[in-house]
């Protein structure tokens, strides 16, 4: 099933291409004639979606407008927005300026600009703050395009926690770099092509705490996936587990209205159905999940489904509305070994 956001973004008459937005990793640059090649055409790709956009505009985006309040500009703050809902404002014509940082930084480290907002990022470091990537065993600064773990350095920078001489050696070092823990990379410089205007903006993927290491070595960053997940309205929450197992799982909280909605659509039950069983709805979201997931890197296993969802109140969610992922593996610890049985 399809909701608005994917059929909004499907059709985003802007591409990134066009407006030299895209990000990347590789530090190899295009030619000069792919380049123009590539910017022809994303010109002609606008042209013709721009009647479709317009359309949108005046008979669907201002609807959206009105139902959320805002119709121009908005600030997202504290870390990076899922890639699907930074897209979905991007193409209703909302610029949502994403900005990073933590309580330690005062909290602010980096920002994305009116006239630079490259879309998948935290924006550039602010002035007179540094951003460097370190690799996580070695602590040895990794060039750009590489990931990491961001380290920052600046005047907003705290001096070290109260009386907590331990605590403060953890996260800063002598030169006053501080770990933030979390994984990212610094886009690489490009004159030309699609990457032109992403130097050294800043990317975030992930907590370092919860990278999954499979039994086969592989490092799993599990943001991508449930990200991926999420975009399904099936599906109200999930975590990705599988630390030292050979192949990755979840723990999912259904909206069982909506899945027992696309039952029926499937015939899976009767039009009169008012429940469906545990087996069926597993069955239905697994299958809903490897559509979801199916261009991610890893691919998900077996899955756990739960009724009662990931609140503050049962303490597996923080005051900001962050699963606590060692929480929610703890609670369903005994569900999880007979998962991988």
């Amino acid at each position: 099933m399809m909701c608005i956001k994917d059929i909004i973004n499907q059709f985003h008459w802007m591409p990134l291409n066009f407006v030299g937005k895209c990000l990347t990793r590789n530090q190899k640059q295009p030619s000069y004639l792919i380049s123009m090649l590539d910017w022809l055409w994303a010109r002609f790709i606008a042209a013709i979606l721009w009647p479709v956009h317009m359309l949108a505009k005046k008979i669907v985006y201002s609807k959206i407008h009105s139902a959320i309040g805002i119709s121009k500009a908005g600030v997202s703050g504290g870390g990076s927005l899922p890639l699907h809902v930074d897209k979905f404002f991007e193409a209703i014509g909302v610029k949502v300026q994403n900005g990073y940082g933590l309580t330690e930084s005062s909290p602010v480290v980096a920002a994305r600009r009116p006239t630079c907002n490259v879309l998948g990022s935290v924006g550039h470091p602010i002035p007179h703050t540094e951003f460097k990537i370190v690799d996580s065993e070695t602590n040895e600064v990794l060039p750009p395009g590489s990931r990491g773990i961001v380290k920052v350095r600046g005047p907003q920078v705290m001096k070290g926690y109260y009386k907590n001489l331990w605590a403060t050696k953890q996260a800063l070092d002598e030169d006053g770099w501080l770990s933030t823990g979390d994984i990212g990379w610094i886009a690489p410089h490009h004159s030309t092509g699609r990457s032109r205007r992403c130097s050294s903006v800043v990317v975030l993927e992930g907590r370092a705490k919860d990278t999954i290491v499979l039994s086969t070595g592989e490092n799993v960053e599990p943001v991508e996936l449930e990200e991926a997940a999420l975009r399904s309205n099936l599906i109200q929450q999930i975590v990705v587990i599988g630390q030292d197992q050979r192949r990755l799982g979840a723990i999912i909280v259904p909206n069982k209205e909506e899945v027992l909605l696309a039952a029926k659509k499937l015939s899976v039950v009767d039009a009169n159905a008012s429940d469906l069983s545990k087996e069926k709805m597993t069955s239905l979201l697994y299958k809903e999940l490897k559509k979801r997931t199916s261009e991610c890197s890893f691919q998900i296993g077996p899955i756990l489904v739960v009724d009662e969802p990931f609140t503050i109140d049962s303490g597996v969610m923080t005051p900001t509305m962050k699963i606590r992922r060692d929480k929610v593996v703890t609670q369903y610890r005994e569900q999880i070994d007979k998962l991988y049985k």
